[in-house]
């Protein structure tokens, strides 16, 4: 699977799914640091890529319906952290890789995975 990674969220994430055998990059690296939403959006879009995102307002699927993209995954944290967030992200990241993500929107949280 490729991947996009938003600036939210630790660049380790990219390491560990290379090392898993993915493609891998982040929105810093294509220049897209500090961008909207809609832009973003259209990068993944473009490059068949799954957006990994913290942003809360991608999780809007009257704004942003599933079906029209690779693949959303919004982490959702009680308590924000670098350390936090890398360590939710590995907990749940084989599951994930697991799963169908193609046109839906995966919502994780410290409780578990729901799917939009």
């Amino acid at each position: 699977m490729k991947f996009k990674i938003d600036e939210n969220l630790p660049a380790e994430i990219v390491a560990d799914l290379r090392a898993a055998g993915h493609e891998a990059d982040t929105v810093p690296d294509q220049g897209l640091a500090g961008s909207v939403d809609p832009v973003i959006l259209a990068a993944v879009q473009r490059e068949g890529r799954v957006l990994l995102t913290m942003d809360i307002g991608i999780g809007d699927i009257r704004a942003y319906p599933p079906e029209q993209y690779p693949g959303i995954v919004l982490f959702r944290l009680r308590r924000s952290g670098r350390g936090t967030s890398l360590a939710l992200v590995r907990k749940h990241l084989p599951a994930l890789l697991q799963s169908e993500l193609v046109g839906h929107l995966r919502v994780v949280s410290e409780a578990g995975i729901r799917v939009r």
